[in-house]
């Protein structure tokens, strides 16, 4: 009983940080100024927190700069992407006819 009295008071007390707090932290560490364990005592964080941080900022700057490239397409383009198909389908479909006919008069 005691220990979850404990747990639940440093839970309580845990020290939150605000995603500028966050960032700012991470940049600090990507400068490269001081160590990461020098930065972390400063700021009384796990390394492993910094490292998890510096992760996940990472990974987001890397997914907004690829969804860049990657942008979905409107809907006016789907639709005129969906008639130039079946204008596309129907084009084939003709010339397959087309060459059936001429194979047939052929003999082929």
């Amino acid at each position: 009983m005691a220990k979850n009295v404990v747990k639940q008071i440093r839970k309580a007390t845990r020290r939150r940080f605000s995603a500028e707090e966050k960032i700012r932290i991470v940049l600090e560490g990507l400068r490269g100024e001081i160590p990461i364990t020098e930065l972390c005592r400063r700021e009384a964080i796990q390394p492993s927190i910094y490292y998890k941080w510096s992760k996940a900022f990472l990974d987001a700057g890397k997914n907004g700069l690829t969804r860049d490239t990657q942008r979905s397409a409107t809907a006016p383009e789907v639709r005129h992407l969906k008639e130039e198909n079946e204008a596309l389908k129907q084009a084939v479909a003709e010339m397959v006819l087309e060459n059936q006919r001429l194979k047939k008069s052929l003999g082929l």
